[in-house]
């Protein structure tokens, strides 16, 4: 039976292993599912990632499924799922031959309802997955620190709060069996050439700038930067691109807050339906007590 295991890490400031060229791609905004496969070199029985990059075209969301193919279980999980494409996304998981065992989210969204609940539902056992700071409901509430292991490979947490008060970001281990080049799912805290908006849910432009520079642009400059949404048909970025290119995050700290608080947008169409809902992971079980995710 597989073993469930969340981890509580340090996080020393990772070295790059070697170098991989940069990935910029911009498609049309569609439903759709990228695919790249990365294996170290380091280690001759390294471990296989299986990655797919899937797109809800009416929220512009990306989900992001990974897997272990070197397991034989092949452990898989989900990363920001959307309700209306679990269908979708739990037929892909089932032709891949997977072993989905969580759904996990970067946060409360505002602009969709996830679709953890609803695969919790459908396949016993997955387990829910999002951040204690969020105040929300999940099977685990995972923290600063904390590894999510799937398989033989992990995801560390980095707390980048700003666009919500919980906001974390997913970043693939650093190790001799680890793949590279490393790969950051940054949800709405750094986009591709912008971030997320800090005007609700106790956002903060200062709090999102300082998480951004110490967190993730802390990263390898080759780490490829995976984020919830895009608006442009981009795909991926790195942390290089956007320390050089990013219109917003290349400002200095003053001249970023004069942005975010000038950017006069909307008020959200979805946060009054999405926020309740994910406060429970869609469809989490009210009555269930959460329980925190353990720690050594």
């Amino acid at each position: 039976m597989l073993r469930l295991s969340l981890h509580r890490i340090t996080l020393p400031r990772p070295t790059t292993l070697f170098n991989f060229p940069t990935l910029h791609t911009k498609l049309r905004p569609q439903t759709m599912a990228a695919s790249y496969t990365t294996r170290s070199s380091s280690h001759p029985r390294s471990n296989k990632l299986l990655f797919r990059q899937l797109f809800e075209k009416e929220s512009s969301t990306y989900t992001y499924l990974l897997a272990d193919l070197s397991h034989p279980d092949k452990p898989a999980l989900l990363i920001d799922p959307v309700d209306k494409m679990v269908e979708r996304d739990l037929s892909l998981v089932k032709e891949l031959g997977l072993k989905l065992i969580y759904a996990m989210n970067t946060h409360v969204h505002a602009d969709h309802v996830t679709g953890s609940g609803l695969i919790k539902n459908k396949i016993p056992g997955v387990k829910s997955i999002i951040s204690k700071a969020s105040n929300s409901q999940a099977d685990l509430l995972i923290k600063a620190g904390d590894k999510i292991c799937f398989g033989d490979l992990f995801l560390e947490v980095r707390a980048t709060p700003g666009h919500t008060l919980g906001c974390v970001t997913y970043v693939t281990g650093d190790g001799p069996d680890q793949p590279q080049p490393r790969m950051a799912f940054t949800g709405d805290a750094l986009l591709i050439r912008g971030c997320g908006r800090t005007d609700f849910q106790g956002g903060s432009s200062l709090q999102l700038y300082k998480s951004v520079h110490s967190q993730i642009f802390t990263l390898p400059k080759d780490t490829l930067l995976f984020p919830a949404h895009d608006y442009k048909g981009f795909t991926v970025s790195t942390v290089e691109e956007e320390m050089l290119y990013n219109p917003r995050l290349t400002k200095e700290e003053e001249a970023f807050k004069n942005i975010m608080e000038n950017l006069k947008l909307p008020y959200p169409k979805m946060i009054d339906i999405a926020v309740p809902a994910n406060m429970v992971c869609g469809l989490q079980d009210v009555s269930a007590k959460p329980v925190e995710a353990t720690s050594n």
